[in-house]
């Protein structure tokens, strides 16, 4: 069975299993996503619905906006997310998705967009090497040689070069959560997750047999 949430990142900390290990893991405030719109595959060609995630004022929302929510008896919402499911039967326009969709122990990926770093050079872009710093080197942190003369006359494509670091979308593959408290929709995932502090996750199951 498919299942997915949205979620908000809220932060690391760490907990002790069983048998005293420490285990990192990541808190997460899954839901509760509100059913805004459900696809079917008579009326749109394929199965899926559209969930909202955290409460918005209505002066902070438009008004085709406000209309949508109106039409489904739900309060505005900042994030809206189509999941393609396998089967919509068991959900309707205004039911809730909590975190309890989850269980302990279950397989997620997990989407986000990475931390912003700004302008960075090649070293800490790529992890390329620095030149020496002693015996009276001038060249520290620089890109390295282009590898052009005359021929061809021009840095080759793909070269890695300084430029924009992170702010790109990205997702985690099968990562373990370790806890769900369905009470205050909180998912404690093992490890790290992308993104910031607060910062907008998408979260599915893994899918087994996934190549």
């Amino acid at each position: 069975m498919q299942k997915a949430i949205l979620a908000r990142k809220l932060g690391m900390t760490q907990i002790f299993d069983e048998v005293g290990r420490l285990i990192p893991v990541t808190v997460v405030e899954a839901g509760p996503n509100a059913v805004v719109q459900k696809k079917t595959v008579e009326n749109d060609g394929y199965s899926a619905v559209q969930v909202g995630f955290i409460d918005l004022a209505d002066k902070k929302t438009n008004k085709p906006r406000k209309g949508h929510f109106s039409k489904a008896g739900v309060a505005p919402k900042k994030y809206l997310k189509e999941f393609r499911l396998d089967s919509t039967d068991g959900l309707n326009v205004g039911d809730e998705i909590k975190a309890d969709v989850f269980a302990d122990g279950d397989k997620i990926d997990v989407t986000g967009v990475t931390k912003g770093k700004g302008f960075a050079g090649t070293v800490k872009r790529w992890g390329t090497h620095r030149g020496p710093m002693t015996h009276g080197s001038g060249y520290h942190r620089g890109p390295g040689s282009m590898g052009a003369c005359s021929s061809p006359g021009r840095v080759m494509k793909g070269k890695k070069l300084p430029g924009h670091l992170g702010v790109e979308k990205v997702t985690i593959q099968n990562l373990t959560i370790i806890k769900v408290d369905a009470d205050k929709n909180l998912i404690l995932v093992r490890g790290g997750v992308p993104g910031p502090k607060n910062g907008l996750l998408i979260i599915k199951n893994t899918v087994k047999g996934r190549k």
